[in-house]
């Protein structure tokens, strides 16, 4: 049997096995794995083994296109052994993992949290509106061959300020759910 080949068994079981682990214990609150490893972010055990079994069809499809460098299949490689190994690791420690303590929601914590939490993320919104004014100035000010990093700041800062804003309806929500049923 070819090394291939028993990656791609390797790779079925695992499948398998991340299928029945994710059927038990449901979707992790967050990404499993850090997203230089695996680019799905995916909270489930399931779409990073297909990834994994995506990069293992990259070696095999750029090898046999003659399209394969010495640097790119070490690349590839190190990528496939290191995605399998997070994989079997993850499916080694559920045991553990079942101990560990669960994600609190926004249900389960006190009201005083809630509005620390609050007027925290008030002063994330204040602060990140400053800095949104702030790089509207300089792309204003910008000169051409800074206008489009300029523009990417800008954009950026945006972006973080509106899931500041998101997340800071959720709790003020949480907040008014919370005291209409007490």
């Amino acid at each position: 049997m070819s090394k291939i080949n028993q990656l791609k068994s390797t790779l079925e079981e695992l499948a398998v096995q991340a299928a029945s682990l994710d059927r038990q214990r449901g979707e992790h609150h967050l990404a499993l794995f850090d997203e230089r490893l695996f680019q799905c972010k995916a909270k489930l055990l399931v779409p990073c083994v297909k990834e994994t079994q995506s990069t293992l069809q990259s070696i095999v499809r750029e090898e046999e296109a003659g399209k394969l460098t010495a640097m790119r299949a070490e690349y590839l490689t190190e990528r496939l052994f290191a995605q399998v190994s997070a994989i079997q690791r993850e499916l080694a420690t559920t045991k553990i993992r079942k101990n560990e303590p669960k994600h609190k929601s926004y249900f389960q914590k006190p009201i005083n949290e809630l509005y620390q939490h609050l007027s925290q993320h008030q002063d994330w919104e204040r602060r990140l509106m400053e800095m949104v004014r702030d790089k509207e100035l300089a792309l204003q000010y910008a000169p051409p061959f800074q206008q489009q990093a300029a523009q990417q700041d800008l954009l950026a800062t945006e972006q973080r300020l509106k899931r500041c804003q998101e997340a800071k309806l959720k709790i003020e929500k949480q907040i008014t759910y919370r005291e209409r049923n007490q």
